[in-house]
This record gives C-alpha cells, sequence and structure tokens, in this order.
C-alpha cells in the first residue's frame, strides 16, 4: 500500500489527466479555434464603395477542426452559411489538417493511459518500474504529441492562409479577403491540455519525496528507587 503522501499526488495526477482529456474532446468537438472578419471584395468593387461604406460588406467567420460558419455582406444582406471540413479537403492541405487530428487523438489516448497508471499508482505499489514513475513520465511525454497538433494548425492558420481558403470555398461570384483572424479559446483549450500533462509530470516527480515520519514517543516508564520499596 502507497504512502499517504503518494496517494494524495498521484490522486492530483489522475485529476489532471482527466482535465487534459475533457480539454481536448472539448476542443476538437467545438468551433472556434479561429474568427475573424472578412471582407466583401466583389461587392466593394462593384459599388466602388467609400470608407464609411466598408462597414457594410464585413462579415465574420469562424471554424474549429470539423465545420464552421461564416456571414458575407456582398450589398444583399446577411447570408450566413455552414461549413464542413470534408468537403474542404481539396481545398485545403489535407494532410497537414489530419496531421493536426491525428496528433490530438494520439494525445487523447495517451492522457487516458497516464489516467489509468496514475490510479493503480495511488493504490499500489508497482513492482515493474514502467508501471510507476518511468512509466508516467513516458506516457505524458506521448501525451504531447498534441502540442504538434497546436502546432501544425497554427502553421497552417499562418502559413498556409487557410482562413482565406476556408473563407472563399465554394464561392463562385463573390471573392471574400480576410482581415483580420484570431485564435479563439477551442485553440487555447488545446494549448491548456499541453500545459497539463507538464503539470502531471512536476506532480509525478514530487511524489518520489520523501516526507519525515513524526516520531511517536514511548511513554517513559517509572523507575522505582530502593526508597520507594522501602514504602
Amino acid at each position: 500500500m502507497p504512502s499517504l503522501w503518494k496517494r494524495i499526488t498521484f490522486s492530483v495526477a489522475s485529476a489532471l489527466c482527466v482535465g487534459s482529456v475533457a480539454l481536448l474532446v472539448v476542443a476538437l468537438s467545438t468551433e472556434r479555434w479561429v474568427i475573424g472578419r472578412i471582407l466583401c471584395k466583389t461587392g466593394v468593387d462593384i459599388v466602388n464603395a467609400s470608407s464609411p461604406e466598408m462597414d457594410q460588406f464585413i462579415g465574420d467567420i469562424y471554424y474549429g477542426l470539423f465545420q464552421g460558419g461564416k456571414t458575407k455582406r456582398c450589398g444583399l444582406g446577411n447570408r450566413r452559411s455552414k461549413i464542413y471540413f470534408p468537403k474542404l479537403v481539396q481545398t485545403l492541405n489535407g494532410g497537414l489538417h489530419m496531421m493536426v487530428i491525428l496528433f490530438l487523438l494520439v494525445a487523447v489516448g495517451f492522457a487516458l493511459v497516464s489516467l489509468s497508471f496514475s490510479i493503480y499508482n495511488a493504490r499500489k505499489v508497482p513492482y515493474q518500474s514502467i508501471k510507476g514513475h518511468k512509466g508516467l513520465y513516458l506516457w505524458n511525454f506521448i501525451a504531447l504529441f498534441g502540442a504538434l497538433g497546436v502546432l501544425c494548425f497554427l502553421a497552417a492558420v499562418k502559413h498556409h492562409r487557410l482562413t482565406e481558403r476556408v473563407a472563399n470555398h465554394g464561392e463562385n461570384l463573390f471573392v471574400l479577403e480576410v482581415l483580420d483572424n484570431s485564435l479563439d479559446w477551442s485553440f487555447w483549450l488545446g494549448v491548456g491540455s499541453v500545459g497539463t500533462h507538464f503539470v502531471v509530470c512536476g506532480v509525478v516527480a514530487m511524489s518520489r519525496i520523501k516526507l519525515p515520519k513524526p516520531e511517536i514517543k514511548k511513554p517513559e516508564e517509572p523507575t522505582i528507587s530502593a526508597l520507594d520499596l522501602l514504602y
């Protein structure tokens, strides 16, 4: 049976692993990885819009790893449409996009492995080193593949003009120009999950600290002298 300190630290590590999995699942399933503003360039050119009139042609866009949406304003009112990434594979850098999803799924899988090993160490003392601290370091290191997924997505946005490609997909009459885009909260959930595994490694390292055991003083036995025996 592990000591109280080890049970506490591995229980904290288990809770952190659960948090990491939850962050990644929410990040994968939501549509707020990127938000931005898009300008209907065709509409502006047709009416030769001046600066005060530009706001009438500015819409917005948001998307995640699997779907998103956009609102374009080309002088005909707001036109909302959904974006589904399976239909965008030929337009996007499909290999890079699949790498992002694959790395994040690997991170989810090994975060679950790390969770199971943390629970095991909180309940038992492992006989094999791979089931103990070394194994936990290994599984959390592999779970950091989520960082590669985040970096690949960042590269797609910054260097492969992902937002512009997504905005103009399926547009035959209008050309949409991206005014600005920024990473939204779904992306930062993925970053938070990566940071969680560094914290887990720190907690696992803390579990190896040996706390001093409190000394239990034995009650002093009464001394009987020869004088006491006379009485």
